[in-house]
This record gives C-alpha cells, structure tokens and sequence, in this order.
C-alpha cells in the first residue's frame, strides 16, 4: 500500500497547470526540477562504491585502448598469460593493501619476493624436498621476512618508509648473495612433479590455477576487511592510530601482523612464479615494489590509511599489469615502463590526497540539492483579520513546568494516572509527578534524541528516537528496540532501509504503529539542510505488533511530522511541515491508500497533532513563515549557491521566536489559534497535549514545559481511556 504525494518541483502529469500569477520564469524553473533530479548526483558521488568506480573506469579505458592496439589481445593464449601474472602479482597487491590500510607501507616486497622464489626453487630444485614441505617452508619464510618489518615498525615504532626500505636493502644483498652460490645448481635441476607443474602451468576447466587461489584469497580478505574483527581494527587503525588505541585495540600487535601477512602473501605470488618459470636471475623482483605500490594506489587504497578493499586491489592490479604487459607488447624500452608506472603512480599519488582532503566538502556542495517549492500567498494572522488566526497572546500566561530541569521536550505525554512524560536531548524520558509535577525522575534512559511518543492499550510508552528508530519502554521500565528499517526502495540511489529521522507517532486499535520519518536524506542535526531543499525527503511507514513487521506507507513527503489517529479509526492525519499542510491518509475502508489534503496553506510550519477532547484535534506550529522565505523557496538556484557561500547559521530560517497551537476539525477548519507572540514562554512549539482540561506544551528547543488551561474543555478527558478504557 504505498501512495506517492505532489512535492515541489516534482509533479505528477495529473497536476494542475501552473497560476496565472505565476511567472514564465517560475513555469520553466518548476519543470526543469521535475524532469532534471539534480539529487541524484550528490547522492551518487557520496556511495562508498564511487571510489572503486572511478578506477573499475580506468580499466575499462585501458581494455578498449589494448584491444585496439594489440590485435591478439582477447586470444585465449593471452588472456590466460596475463590472468597468470596477474595473480601472482595480485597476491602482493593484497599483501600491500593491508599494509596501507594500516596505515604503512611496504618497500621491501620486491626483494621478499625474490627471497621467497630462491628458496621454492632452493628446496625443489637442489634438496628434492616434496612440494608440500616446500611450499610450507616458504610462506615460514615469508611470514619471517614480514615479521622483521613488523617487529620493528609494530613494536619499536620505527616509520615505515625508511626501515622497509632498509630491508629492501638487506634482503636483496642476501638474495644476491644466494643466488651466487646456488644459481647453475636451481638451472640444472628439474624435479619430477606434476603436482609443482600443476601449480605453474596447470588450471581446472580452463582458468589457471593461481587464478583460482587468487579468488579464494579475495574473497576470503573480503570477507575478511568487511565482516571480521581483525579486519575492522586495521581499518580502524589506519584511520586514527590514537582513538583506536583508546578503544582497546592491541594496535602494535595488529600492524606488526599486517606485514606479517604481507610476507605470507608475497611468499604465494613467489611460489607460483618460482613453479611457472624456475628462474632465480638478478633481476628478479627489482622495482617490484614500484608496480604494486603503484596497483594498490591507482585501485583506490589510501596512502594515508584507513580506506581500502579488495575489489580496489585487484582493479589496480589489472590496470597496472595491462599497461605493463601493452607497452611490452608494444616494444617499449623497459625504462620507459618504469618511467610510465612513477608517472602514474605520481599522479594517482596527488590525487588521492587531495580527493581525501576535500572529499567531504565538494561531496557536500553537490549533495545539497535544492528544487523548486511554491506556496500560496502568505495568509493574513493579523490581530484584526477577522478569521480564526487573528494573533493573540493566550500563552503568555501558561504554568511553567520543570524550568531549568529538562532541556528540548520535543513531544509530551500523560499517562491514565496523570503521570507527564517528556523525552530530553540527554537521551531520557523524564517524568513528572502530579499533582504539581515538581518532583520528577529519569523515567528511562534510551539515548538519541527521543522525540514523537504514545502510549498503547497495554501502558508500553512508545517512542520515535532521532536517529535510532522505534523503541519501546514497557511499564517495568525496560527499553526495547522495535525496530529500526522498513523495506527499501530500489528505485532510490540511496539505501533508505535504515531509520534515519523517526518523528512521530500514533497506534491503532489493532495495533499499527504509523509513524513519520522526515527525511530520508539527512541527519537530526541536519533538519535545516532538508528545509533549504523542500524537497520530499520524508516518508510515512508502518510497524505491526501483530507481525513485527516494517513497510513504508507513503514516499516523498516534505518533512512529514504529527501523526494521529482519525475518529474513523481507519485512517490518520499527518503534517507535512515544509509543505504547510495537513493531510489525511486511508490506511482501511473503502477509501484505503487514499490520501486528501485537509489543510494547506497555513501560516506557519506544522509539527505534532493530537486529539481534543471534543472531537477535533490540536496542532503546533514549530515556526511561522515570512516573505523572504516563500520567495527563496521559488528560486532553488539561490538556495543552492546560499548553501555553498554562507555558513548554515547564517542561512534562511523560519520564525521559530513566535509560538502558536491550533485547533482544527477534520473538515479543515480552523477552530481556534492560542499564541505566544512574544515567545517569552514558549517559542517553537512542537507538541501539545490535551489532560483533564489542560493543554501541555513541549517545545524542542525550550528548557521547560508549559501548561495551559482550558475553559470549556472537558476536565475528565483521558486521551487513552478514550481509546481503548481505564487501565484494569
């Protein structure tokens, strides 16, 4: 059951055509935001799977621009060739990853590899070993080689560069030295084994063996980066050593791990090379360290640490070999390679580091995304307009409760014994005792922001925490999440699974919670961004008591806030605040899935609505419009260069210094205004509640709440034994 409402700048084909007094300027802004969703980019670029785009790109370039060139390119001989290379090659890539993830760096895998090949060819070639003994011997190898680099970089803190360069230094004198001695005796042997000749040359329903581990092994380090322990602490480290070390995590141990694992991955791309092609010459692996430092950099990993994954390590690797392997093909002078790869890696270099210095601020620019919003001239409030909003100043003079002693009641509640509930920007429920309701407690503590609360037929006070979702405090002051995301819309870039903003809230007699999240695009602490777009962010969405289940009801509401319950008990009305508006939605009955507008073009933005003892319904306005505003909202390339030159605290903001409740009927009727002019008491109501003859305010931003007493409403009014009966 889902419906989706008119929101500015993007209506449906049914809607009404444009004002007479709207502009022709007005005419073609507001259809050029229909059909072009500038939203769209800011959100794209903002997916983490961007940074993995960019290089998955790149190599696609380089692809079409081999396949041209070289003209066996796709033959199975070379594809194979080249998936050969490229997993050995990868397997250090990963080694590298790690340790930049880390937050290091790795110069000595060239001569660790060199090391790690000699001794496979070593223990094959010259002492016979069986291949397994071999194979063990030299990962052990390997895994000693890293374990030097670790102990002393992990443990002695030592900077990376320098003692990894130091024992790039040392282990290619032992290499040269080795091969020396040992080089005509690995040339003269061949062991009889086709068990080392499968690992080098062999490959299962065509595709290479060392492409087959190299996939095992990705996914495994995927598994490994994203969904375990080990790997949360590396990126954590790499991101801050400092915070990561105030949260428990053996930092030491784990780097020095890293480089272990890196010369246990070296050791592998050294295997399978030594299997393939049995060679020990002086040059292997020099400038080994320069191609992969360039693979895992040009892929996306991070020089500063941090940021990584293994789909960025293989992507580099590709592009890195291919242009390799093209410029070869091409019959390139081998210098010029090298002096290609430190170019590339140069400029992959530069711009990593800048892209991670202003990533967030340029994503930001793009992602603020304001559109085209229209409202109706501003209606008159004038203390002499003649109409149910004529001003006045009946709230100046409400009781004060708890002055000082809550801060940011954003909604406010009454259980059947009178007890007065308010949530705090501490993240508690803090309740007030009657008669006087002076004294008060920490009724329970759930953190976030509690914001929109109910009570249900069994005394579980539910409440929409900012931020966190729907919980539930039980009358044994037990807090329990009930759920925190609804089904997600595959039509939307973003993921909106997860509860950004729940607001507000109200629960049929069956058991249906129907609650607002106001956006689905932004933070709590980022409401006034939403406000600058108006643009439908918010949606309505249905938990089930019965099922437990979660499904969104309506998309694309500006800022959906109050939700109450109708008389009908088959539908409820909800207050689209940047909208102005109240509307009225069948969720049951003949009419279901049917929305209708009950007010619009209020003077003021609307928040929470609840039910009046006779009948109808009390509204707050959270602030009260003003020209300036309106007109902005009509020129979404003001607002939008306005996001990207002027602090926030400095942008356009509606009056919130005046405050003002309403009482209204479902017909659209303005009963009643009660205001607070001079906003002395309480300015930016977002919540009211009708008890035995008195109306309590909360406002978000205030210190206090308010009490206001009704003349002619009826003193026994009990808004929940209404509903469902007194409380056995």
């Amino acid at each position: 059951m889902e419906n989706t409402l008119n929101r500015g700048g993007n209506l449906p084909p049914s809607a009404p055509a444009a004002s007479a007094e709207e502009s022709l300027r007005d005419r073609l802004t507001r259809w050029r935001y229909r059909y072009w969703p500038d939203h769209l980019l800011g959100e794209i670029l903002a997916k983490r799977w961007m940074e993995t785009a960019i290089p998955v790109v790149v190599l696609l370039l380089v692809v079409i621009g081999l396949s041209q060139l070289l003209p066996n390119f796709f033959s199975p001989y070379s594809l194979a060739n080249t998936g050969r290379q490229a997993g050995e090659i990868g397997f250090i890539v990963f080694g590298m990853a790690l340790v930049m993830i880390v937050g290091g760096i790795d110069l000595s895998v060239g001569s660790t590899f060199a090391l790690t090949n000699f001794t496979a060819l070593f223990l094959m070639h010259v002492l016979g070993w069986p291949v397994v003994g071999a194979v063990a011997v030299t990962l052990l190898v390997g895994a000693l080689l890293g374990a030097v680099n670790g102990v002393l970089i992990g443990y002695f803190r030592l900077r990376a560069f320098l003692t990894t360069l130091i024992t790039l230094i040392i282990y290619r004198a032992i290499y040269d030295l080795a091969i020396a001695d040992y080089s005509t005796a690995i040339a003269g042997g061949f062991p009889e084994s086709l068990f080392w000749e499968a690992i080098g040359s062999g490959g299962w329903l065509g595709v290479p063996t060392v492409i087959w581990c190299y996939a095992a092994v990705a996914v495994f380090g995927h598994i490994f980066l994203t969904r375990l322990r080990p790997g949360w602490h590396i990126t954590a480290i790499g991101g801050s050593r400092r915070s990561a070390y105030n949260t428990g995590i053996a930092v030491r141990r784990t780097v020095a791990l890293t480089y272990v694992a890196s010369g246990v991955l070296t050791a592998i791309g050294g295997i399978f090379f030594a299997s393939r092609l049995a060679t020990a010459g002086g040059d292997i692996g020099v400038g080994l360290e320069v191609t992969v430092l360039t693979a895992a950099v040009i892929g996306g990993i991070s020089l500063g640490g941090g940021k990584g994954s293994v789909m960025k390590a293989m992507v580099g690797t590709l592009i890195v070999l291919l242009v390799i392997n093209g410029m070869t093909s091409l019959s390139l002078h081998g210098g010029f390679n090298r002096m290609v790869l430190a170019s590339i890696l140069i400029l992959a270099a530069v711009i990593d580091i800048r892209w991670l210095k202003n990533r967030h601020r340029i994503v930001s620019k793009v992602y603020v995304s304001p559109t085209y919003h229209a409202l109706p001239p501003l209606p008159s409030t004038a203390p002499d307009c003649g109409t149910a909003w004529a001003q006045n100043d009946k709230l100046r003079s409400v009781k004060v409760i708890g002055l000082g002693l809550i801060e940011g009641p954003e909604d406010v509640i009454l259980d059947r014994h009178d007890n007065l509930y308010a949530g705090s920007r501490h993240g508690d429920i803090i309740r007030f005792f009657p008669p006087e309701y002076e004294r008060m407690e920490v009724y329970a503590h759930i953190g976030g922001t509690p914001l929109g609360m109910a009570f249900d037929r069994l005394d579980n006070l539910y409440v929409c925490v900012g931020g966190m979702g729907l919980y539930r405090v039980t009358p044994q002051r037990v807090v329990e999440k009930v759920t925190d995301e609804t089904n997600r819309n595959y039509m939307s870039v973003n993921d909106d699974s997860r509860l950004r903003l729940a607001d507000d809230l109200d629960i049929t007699d069956d058991g249906r919670i129907f609650f607002s999240e106001a956006t689905v695009r932004y933070e709590m602490h980022e409401w006034a961004t939403d406000g600058l777009e108006a643009r439908g962010n918010g949606r309505i969405i249905c938990y089930d008591t019965r099922s437990g289940k979660t499904h969104t009801v309506i998309r694309d509401l500006q800022f959906p806030n109050g939700v109450c319950i109708a008389s009908d008990g088959q539908s409820f009305l909800f207050a689209e605040t940047w909208g102005c508006s109240v509307k009225r939605h069948w969720f049951d009955g003949p009419k279901a899935g049917t929305t209708e507008t009950v007010l619009e073009n209020l003077p003021g933005f609307p928040d929470n609505i609840n039910n009046a003892s006779d009948g109808n319904y009390w509204m707050s306005l959270v602030g009260m419009r003003c020209p300036a505003l309106d007109l902005a909202w009509r020129m979404p390339g003001f607002r939008q260069r306005m996001a990207k030159q002027v602090p926030r605290d400095e942008w356009l903001f509606p009056n919130i210094n005046t405050g003002c409740v309403l009482k209204f009927n479902e017909q659209g009727e303005v009963l009643e205004t009660l205001w607070d002019l001079g906003g002395e008491n309480h300015p930016m109501i977002t919540s009211m509640r009708e008890h035995r003859g008195h109306l309590y305010l909360g406002g978000i931003m205030n210190n206090r709440i308010g009490r206001y007493t009704l003349s002619d409403a009826d003193p026994d009014f009990v808004q929940y034994d209404r509903r469902w009966g007194k409380a056995a």
